[in-house]
């Protein structure tokens, strides 16, 4: 996901995109694990676009928590 934006999407369209980011991982984890895996970057870069969606759900949680 080249150039994901979390922040530019609603939190339903960010869900949609974690369960896709979710079923990607464990393809790849799996992959690893039977030896497949040629790259790792592709790995990598899928955890850290989870963390950022993440990230900004929980912004959005704590903030509308605040009001």
């Amino acid at each position: 996901m080249k150039g994901f934006k979390p922040q530019d999407l609603d939190d339903k369209e960010i869900q949609h995109q974690l369960s896709e980011m979710e079923e990607q991982l464990f393809r790849l984890k799996f992959q690893k694990g039977m030896g497949q895996l040629e790259g790792l970057k592709k790995l990598r870069a899928l955890k850290k676009d989870r963390a950022r969606a993440l990230t900004v759900l929980r912004q959005r949680e704590l903030a509308g928590a605040k009001k």
